[in-house]
């Protein structure tokens, strides 16, 4: 499937440093599981979509099954598989 372009985070610090580093362009977090089908969905429209935006916007995925991610699926109260999450310069 083609999330596999996609990089994939799973570590507090890696979230923390695209969120930090991703300047001037918009970053897209998707969270979710390589394992359910809505996301497998999901990741083929952002992996299709990814290089059309590459000026303006970067594309990650999220695992959410990470124990260490759980502090931002607590921050952000994701409950829904995916959720897409959205920054600009550090901000949501």
């Amino acid at each position: 499937m083609s999330s596999y372009l996609l990089t994939t985070l799973t570590k507090k610090k890696e979230v923390d440093a695209i969120i930090r580093d991703t300047i001037d362009k918009v970053l897209i977090l998707r969270f979710g599981r390589a394992s359910d089908p809505v996301c497998l969905q999901l990741d083929d429209v952002l992996s299709k979509s990814a290089r059309e935006v590459s000026k303006f916007a970067s594309v990650a995925l999220v695992d959410i099954d990470s124990d260490e991610i759980q502090v931002y699926v607590k921050y952000f109260d994701i409950t829904f598989i995916p959720s897409t999450v959205f920054f600009f310069n550090a901000h949501h």
